[in-house]
């Protein structure tokens, strides 16, 4: 059987982030990869200009189309600006019985732009968190879901990870990227068990797009049939050597993306 896996998140026009990271990371892990289109930016690596929100009824179709085809093995969410499209998605997943996902929450891009509407933050927590295997924050997102200061280190972390379990997800992964220190910590937390995924930290301006890279990695692995924290595992190293290679691609004038073909080029 081919490993399919399908990305529910926005566009960058840039091609470093979004659907354009999650359908190269699906291809670049062997996966086969299938979009639905949430919302499209218009996108470089210096910023978001504008964003068009996909019509919720129309996030449904696509995902009726893909579902009724496609023998799905594992789902990957990124960016929803709205409530509605929110609402959408979260039926969809009851419509076709969904429970491998990945729920990265993007509220804002790499650029500082936000992402999504501040009044959208309820609808996400109350009908879409609770469906996910696992969610993916970043420190500032997990901080933003809370409504709590960011974390400062790894026990404040953990911590919020434990109070982001009690909104339903099965588990979550709270990324320390923004944090500092010579090592990147990511704590997978589920009510019964706990790891630490680290790598070196890798300076360099290219890191466009780390978080949707990540979180699709974690799906492709999934799709490929991994248990969680394997998925986890090989997706931190995976976007660790795309982080390292950043710098080998001079794309644009902001912060360009990372390489996820470095294997090959």
């Amino acid at each position: 059987m081919t490993a399919i896996a399908v990305t529910i998140a926005g566009s960058d026009s840039g091609g470093g982030a979004g659907i354009q990271a999650d359908l190269k990371t699906f291809a670049a892990l062997g996966v086969y990869g299938a979009s639905v289109l949430a919302a499209l930016t218009a996108q470089n690596t210096i910023g978001v200009s504008a964003i068009h929100d996909v019509p919720a009824e129309f996030v449904g179709a696509q995902i009726d189309a893909v579902f009724a085809d496609l023998e799905v093995d594992a789902v990957k969410i990124g960016m929803l600006s709205q409530g509605a499209v929110i609402e959408a998605v979260a039926a969809g997943l009851v419509r076709w019985k969904q429970t491998n996902v990945v729920l990265d929450p993007v509220m804002v891009a790499t650029s500082g732009d936000r992402l999504l509407a501040p009044e959208a933050i309820d609808v996400l927590k109350r009908v879409l968190i609770p469906r996910a295997l696992v969610i993916t924050p970043n420190l500032p997102e997990a901080a933003a879901l809370l409504d709590a200061p960011v974390a400062s280190n790894e026990t404040e972390m953990r911590l919020q990870a434990e109070r982001l379990l009690t909104l339903g997800p099965r588990a979550v992964l709270i990324k320390g990227g923004h944090g500092d220190g010579a090592e990147s910590a990511d704590l997978l937390v589920t009510a019964t068990s706990e790891a630490r995924f680290t790598a070196e930290r890798i300076h360099t301006d290219n890191s466009h797009g780390t978080g949707c890279t990540l979180s699709s990695a974690i799906a492709a692995g999934l799709a490929k049939g991994l248990p969680l924290a394997d998925a986890v595992g090989a997706a931190k190293t995976y976007v660790s050597a795309a982080i390292a290679a950043a710098d080998r691609l001079a794309i644009g004038v902001g912060r360009g993306p990372v390489h996820h073909f470095h294997a090959w080029w």
